[in-house]
This record gives C-alpha cells, sequence and structure tokens, in this order.
C-alpha cells in the first residue's frame, strides 16, 4: 500500500524523523513547544489498536508520557483491541480517527470490500511473523513445511497460505489445525508447527532454546508490519495532525532505543498489568525491526 501524502515513514525512518525533530535536545525549542502546547486547546487522535497494548506500543506510550504528543498539540487515547473488536469498522465508521493492526492483508481485504481506509505508515521495517518448530522435528525452510501439522490462529491463515504460494507448495501438502495464542500443542506434539511474533517473548518463554524459526520475511513473503492507518478523508483532510502524531511517536521510538530501561518503566507505568522484565526483553527485540 502506498501513502497518501505522508511519505512511508517506516521506523528507519521515523527515527530519523525523530532525530531530526527541532525539538530534541534544544531546552528553548522545547519550552517553546511546552508553551505552545500549554497555551492552545489540543486535537485528541484516538489510536484504535487491534490487541492489547504491549511492547508494541512502547513509542506512543514514551511520547504520551513524556509529554511529546501534548508538545505536538495532541491529546492521544491508546484504545485496546482485542478478538471482538473490529478495528477497522471503528475508524471506518468515523468514531475514532486512526487505528493500527498487525498486517497489511488485513487492510488489503478491507479496501476489497470497498472499506475507505489507507494505511499512512508502518511501524516495523520487517515482517516479526514467524513459524515455530523444535529441534527434534525443525521447520528450517519453506520446504520443511510439506507434511507437517500446522497450529495456527484464524488471522494467521492467510499468512500460511502466502508462504506456501511464494514457494510453490501445495496447500494440501500441510495439514492446518485451528489453536489459539498457547504455545502448548507445539511442546505436547499435537502440532508441527506454531506460529507467533518473535517479538512476544513472554509466549515463546515455554519453547526455550529448543526452538527453531523460520520469519515470514525470510521465506520471501514481506508484508507491512503494524501498519497505521485511517479513513482516506482523514489522509486527505487531515495530514497535518497525522505529521504530528508520527512525528511525536518517532520521537517517542528514538528515546526508547536509546533508553530501554527507561521506556520500559513508562510502558509498565502505562499498563501496570505487564510485566517489566519481559517488557523490557520484549522492546529489545522489537528494535530490531
Amino acid at each position: 500500500m502506498k501513502s497518501t501524502q505522508l511519505r512511508n515513514p517506516r521506523r528507519r525512518t521515523l527515527l530519523k524523523a525523530a532525530a531530526g525533530f527541532g525539538g530534541i535536545g534544544l531546552g528553548g525549542s522545547l519550552l517553546s513547544l511546552d508553551a505552545l502546547a500549554q497555551g492552545s486547546p489540543k486535537t485528541t487522535i484516538n489510536l484504535q489498536l487491534g490487541w492489547l497494548p504491549g511492547n508494541n506500543q512502547i513509542g506512543e506510550v514514551v511520547a504520551k508520557q513524556l509529554g511529546y504528543y501534548a508538545q505536538e498539540g495532541l491529546d492521544v487515547q491508546i484504545q485496546p483491541g482485542g478478538p471482538n473488536i473490529d478495528g477497522v469498522a471503528i475508524v471506518a465508521s468515523g468514531r475514532f480517527e486512526a487505528g493500527q493492526l498487525a498486517s497489511s492483508p488485513s487492510l488489503m481485504l478491507a479496501v476489497s470490500q470497498d472499506i475507505p481506509v489507507k494505511c499512512f505508515a508502518s511501524g516495523l521495517q520487517q515482517h516479526p511473523y514467524t513459524f515455530f518448530s523444535l529441534k527434534k522435528k525443525p521447520v528450517n525452510t519453506p520446504k520443511d513445511m510439506a507434511g507437517k501439522k500446522v497450529g495456527i490462529q484464524p488471522t494467521g491463515v492467510v499468512l500460511l497460505r502466502a508462504l506456501l504460494a511464494k514457494n510453490n507448495i501445495p496447500e494440501s501438502a500441510v495439514e492446518i489445525i485451528p489453536i489459539g495464542a498457547d504455545m502448548s500443542p507445539l511442546l505436547t506434539g499435537q502440532v508441527d508447527v506454531v506460529t507467533g511474533w518473535q517479538t512476544n517473548v513472554t509466549a515463546l518463554k515455554p519453547l526455550g532454546p529448543e526452538r527453531v524459526d523460520l520469519r515470514l520475511w525470510d521465506a520471501g513473503v514481506r508484508l507491512y508490519a503494524l501498519p497505521y492507518y485511517a479513513t482516506v478523508k482523514t489522509i486527505q483532510t487531515r495530514s497535518n495532525v497525522l505529521e504530528k502524531f508520527l512525528r511525536a511517536t518517532a520521537r517517542g521510538y528514538a528515546y526508547a532505543n536509546a533508553n530501554r530501561d527507561s521506556a520500559a518503566d513508562l510502558l509498565v507505568k502505562e499498563y501496570p498489568n505487564l510485566d517489566r522484565n519481559d517488557e523490557k526483553v520484549g522492546i529489545d527485540a522489537m528494535m530490531k525491526y
């Protein structure tokens, strides 16, 4: 998907934008921004997620906690998602201003159904979606998928099919077994492969050192990860607001990248139910992408 007006600000681009943003390290500029933020009403942006917040939102949380959004004149509210929340429908209806999904195919599907939403930025440079197996029955390459039982969540089936198609493997060569987010079916031998994100360190803990990873990206399927989206109308008429959001978010990611322990503290302050140590490891993993 191409951006409209806004220039493809992926993670590296976001960090460069943050490094070049006038307020960073310039006390006078920051004071001016603070004064400006305090003296004018803020524009609200509700960011609808497709999941419950965690280290995926480290840039936004840091930007919120350290006042970067406020300095841009924004009041950003991070709205949690979940299996029973249709974020695309919420954003398309105009109820919330923007959203974020795990992968670009969800937006492609929406557009194919004439839902007027569009990607305006991507949170990661590469997709962390991975097929996990164990050393006793490893899947090191796409061809190793043949004859395997693949435990997968319903939303991931399209990604598995993309991997198979890209590598000329018939779907009949694998057995698809619907599972939840739990990795235990791999450990108990019910399946040979499970799926998830390399950045989800808490979920991956039980697999231990016997884990074998095959990234979707390395298998030749290269999709946008963590795409930000809004309605076409919002992108066309409020691009300045989205630019402010991205600029502040970039500063949040830049800070998190340089100050990971502090960023983990800010994340747990925002969401006390999270495990600080796990989220710190997750932040380290996120910054590789």
